[in-house]
C-alpha cells in the first residue's frame, strides 16, 4: 500500500509527488492520459522562474516527470471511478476494477475545456472542432479557422493559429475581450486576425467535416454563415471531479474548496493546482499548491499511529 496517492499528474500533483518522494514517503501519481496535464496544451512558458530564454509546456513537464521519477516516484496510467473511505484509509477505485488504497489522498486533476454546447459540435470533434490549438493547429495549414472565446487562452490560441492558418476569426459573445491587454493589442495588429465581438456561435455545420458556422451578432440580432474549415473553442475551464461523488467538499461549479493547508473536508485528503477554488490559475500557484499539499500530507502521515 502506498502511503499517499495522488491524482493527477499536471504541476501540481508532481510538485507534491517530488516534495513527498525527495522525503522518502512511497508515492504513486495515477494519471489519466499523459503526465504533465494542461502543461502540454502550452507551447511558450516565459512567466516561470528560472527559464529566461523561455521553455515549453512539454519540456517542463517532462523535467517535472524526470525529477519525481528520479526521487523513486511511480506512476500509473488509469482512470479514477471513485473513491470511498475506511477508517484513515483511503479506497481509489479505478475504471478497469483495480482498487487502491493508502493513507494519504491528494486531488490534482485540474480542470477541462468548456464545451460550446451548440449543434453540431460533438458530431465534428476531431473532424473540425478542437480545444486545443497546440495540439491541432498544424492540421489546418492554409486554411480558414474560428477560436470561440474572450480570455487569455482563447487570445493566445487565435494569435499562435496565424503561423499556419490562411486566416483566423475570434468570435466572443461580449463587446470586450478579457485577455490581458498586451495580448489584444498583438491581438489587433496582425492582420491575419478577424474580430468579431458580441456575436456568438449558434451551429456548426458540414458533410463529412466543417465547412461553416452560423453566427448570431448580439447587438444587431442578425444572423449569418461563416465559411470555416476548423472551430477552435476555447471559453473556459470545468474541474475535473465527477468522480468524487459528494465526498468532498465544493463550490457550485465543482471547484474543491480547500484550507490554506490544502486540506479538504475529509481527514487525510488534499487538493491542489487547478481543480481548487481559488482566485489565480497559474503553473507557478499550482507548483506552489502542490508543494503545500505535501507538506501538510507529510505531517499528517506523521501523527497517525502504525505509518
Amino acid at each position: 500500500m502506498n502511503n499517499v496517492i495522488i491524482i493527477g499528474g499536471g504541476p501540481a500533483g508532481l510538485s507534491a509527488g517530488i516534495f513527498l518522494c525527495r522525503d522518502k514517503i512511497k508515492t504513486l501519481i495515477i494519471e489519466k492520459f499523459s503526465v504533465g496535464g494542461n502543461l502540454l496544451f502550452t507551447e511558450t512558458i516565459e512567466n516561470y522562474p528560472g527559464f529566461p530564454e523561455s521553455i515549453s509546456g512539454f519540456a517542463l513537464a517532462e523535467n517535472m516527470k524526470k525529477q519525481f521519477l528520479k526521487f523513486g516516484g511511480e506512476i500509473k496510467e488509469g482512470e479514477v471511478d471513485k473513491i470511498e473511505l475506511n477508517g484513515n484509509k483511503k479506497i481509489i477505485k479505478l475504471k478497469n476494477g483495480e482498487i487502491l488504497e493508502s493513507y494519504v489522498l491528494i486531488i490534482a486533476t485540474g480542470s477541462s475545456r468548456k464545451k460550446l454546447g451548440v449543434k453540431g459540435e460533438e458530431d465534428f470533434i476531431g473532424k473540425g472542432v478542437s480545444y486545443c490549438a497546440i495540439c491541432d493547429g498544424l492540421f489546418f495549414k492554409d486554411k480558414e479557422v474560428a477560436v470561440i472565446g474572450g480570455g487569455d487562452s482563447a487570445v493566445e490560441e487565435a494569435i499562435y493559429l496565424t503561423k499556419f492558418a490562411k486566416s483566423v476569426y475570434i468570435i466572443h459573445r461580449r463587446d470586450l475581450f478579457r485577455a490581458k491587454k498586451y495580448l489584444q493589442e498583438i491581438l489587433k495588429n496582425n492582420e491575419k486576425i478577424k474580430i468579431l465581438l458580441s456575436t456568438v456561435v449558434e451551429e456548426i455545420k458540414g458533410e463529412e467535416k466543417v465547412e461553416k458556422i452560423i453566427v448570431k451578432n448580439l447587438l444587431k440580432n442578425e444572423v449569418s454563415e461563416i465559411k470555416i474549415d476548423g472551430v477552435f473553442v476555447s471559453i473556459g475551464q470545468k474541474p475535473n471531479t465527477e468522480f468524487l461523488n459528494g465526498i468532498i467538499r465544493t463550490d457550485k461549479n465543482g471547484f474543491i474548496i480547500v484550507n490554506e493547508k490544502m486540506e479538504t473536508n475529509i481527514s487525510g485528503i488534499f487538493a491542489c493546482g487547478d481543480v481548487i477554488k481559488k482566485s489565480l490559475y497559474q503553473i507557478i500557484t499550482a507548483c506552489s499548491e502542490g508543494m503545500i499539499a505535501a507538506f501538510f500530507a507529510e505531517k499528517y502521515l506523521e501523527n497517525l499511529q502504525g505509518v
